[in-house]
């Protein structure tokens, strides 16, 4: 068993490549996906002059097809052909206590593997209202994008976090969506963090704003403080997705900027195409 377990740990590093963005330290994993050369990664992993590592050695420059920050996901393309993809299997089958493997390039080590058993299936507090594979696998820098896999090599999600000690992975069955409809939802394109704001209330603070974004065209900028969307006060990350899920493709916020001592109001024009979210 120990053999045959090892064997399908290969031809799954063997599916497993690394992603590498230019002018950035460290990088982290991706999945073939298909033969024809597109690559599924996380979204955090994977932007525009991202390169791609093979397990043979060989590197490709990578085009970026759809990156959705919402679900942390990125599809890329690369020119080769006859690839050894990945095989997806339906994540809504997994039980709890299910063998499962991690692959990537932990720290440097390309191509490592690491298993452990599912521990649960569904949301994550302040991640929206999506659900996660959650297991005991041991990640570190460079497995995110990389393939959890069952027993029988079949890729179930693709590792993203580490939430309370857990490995959470995307779901295949969203993996297999997002290939096939790319980004879902209404978008803002920013990455936000909860902080608690002088009045005692909470808001959500612009890390990132994505150039091109509809946020960045409504010329909000990293250090506001979004308060409220609509009317409605934000105070988690799930309020935002939720107000960008319920808006018909604009939405007005509430913010707080410099010394935060007025609130400032901007309407947003949403795109539906616009690959980024949050």
């Amino acid at each position: 068993m120990a053999h045959a377990f090892s064997k399908i740990a290969e031809r799954l590093r063997r599916s497993t490549v690394e992603v590498r963005l230019a002018g950035v330290n460290g990088g982290g994993a991706g999945v073939i996906a298909t033969a024809s050369g597109k690559i599924v990664t996380n979204a955090h992993v994977a932007r525009g002059g991202a390169t791609v590592r093979l397990w043979d050695g060989r590197e490709f420059p990578a085009r970026l097809l759809a990156r959705d920050v919402r679900r942390d996901l990125a599809a890329l393309q690369i020119d080769d052909a006859g690839l050894p993809a990945a095989p997806f299997g339906d994540s809504s089958a997994l039980r709890v206590g299910e063998l499962v493997m991690a692959i990537g390039n932990p720290l440097g080590f390309a191509g490592a593997v690491t298993t452990g058993i599912v521990h649960s299936r569904g949301s994550l507090a302040g991640f929206g209202p999506y659900n996660w594979v959650l297991s005991d696998v041991r990640l570190a820098p460079g497995n995110s994008g990389g393939p959890l896999a069952d027993a029988s090599g079949c890729v179930i999600g693709i590792n993203t976090l580490i939430a309370g000690g857990l490995g959470a992975a995307v779901p295949s069955n969203a993996v297999a969506a997002f290939l096939q409809h790319g980004a879902a939802g209404f978008s803002l394109g920013v990455t936000v963090q909860t902080v608690r704001v002088e009045d005692g209330r909470f808001g959500l603070l612009l890390l990132k704003v994505e150039p091109g974004s509809p946020a960045a065209n409504a010329t909000l900028a990293i250090g506001d403080v979004l308060i409220a969307a609509n009317g409605a006060p934000l105070g988690s990350l799930d309020d935002l997705h939720q107000a960008l899920d319920d808006s018909s493709g604009a939405i007005h916020l509430e913010f707080l900027r410099g010394g935060r001592e007025v609130t400032r109001e901007a309407s947003v024009r949403l795109d539906r195409t616009v690959p980024e979210a949050a």
